[in-house]
């Protein structure tokens, strides 16, 4: 919602500002078909790679804090518009499997609005857990279902 691009410039700043993450790598921005809930705007995407101090639940509180702080709200409809919504993908090559946080993303394979800008930064690098590279699963999404636009 809002100014969609500037929003997550916003969020990554903020993410970067506390001086307990560094940005490493940022993809291009990605005007995104949306999934799950249709009957809604397209969203702009991209995605960081960052070095981090931070624990894997401290980073989920860390971005949490940042989605407030932009003014996320619950809208009450799973998948629905938000200002801002930043993921954990993968964390190293931890896993976690918990209640409040899942890594990696349990969907991101199934997603181009994930994969696209994932490999603008790591294209080979290997899935933990379906042991396949980026673009690999990247061909595997049907890019007519999910369309995916350089912005």
């Amino acid at each position: 919602m809002g100014d969609k691009k500037r929003n997550c410039e916003k969020g990554i700043d903020l993410l970067t500002k506390s001086g307990k993450t560094i940005l490493e790598k940022r993809s291009l921005f990605y005007k995104t078909e949306p999934l799950d809930y249709t009957d809604q705007d397209w969203f702009i995407n991209c995605a960081v790679k960052i070095k981090t101090v931070l624990e894997p639940f401290e980073l989920l509180d860390k971005i949490q804090s940042i989605e407030k702080s932009a003014g996320r709200k619950s809208c009450g409809i799973r998948f629905g518009p938000r200002i801002l919504d930043l993921d954990i993908i993968f964390f190293d090559n931890i896993k976690v499997n918990s209640s409040r946080l899942v890594i990696p993303h349990p969907k991101m394979h199934k997603r181009r609005f994930v994969l696209k800008p994932f490999c603008d930064i790591e294209p080979l690098l290997v899935h933990p857990v379906l042991k396949k590279d980026m673009e690999f699963l990247l061909k595997k999404v049907d890019e007519n279902k999910q369309k995916v636009y350089q912005v």
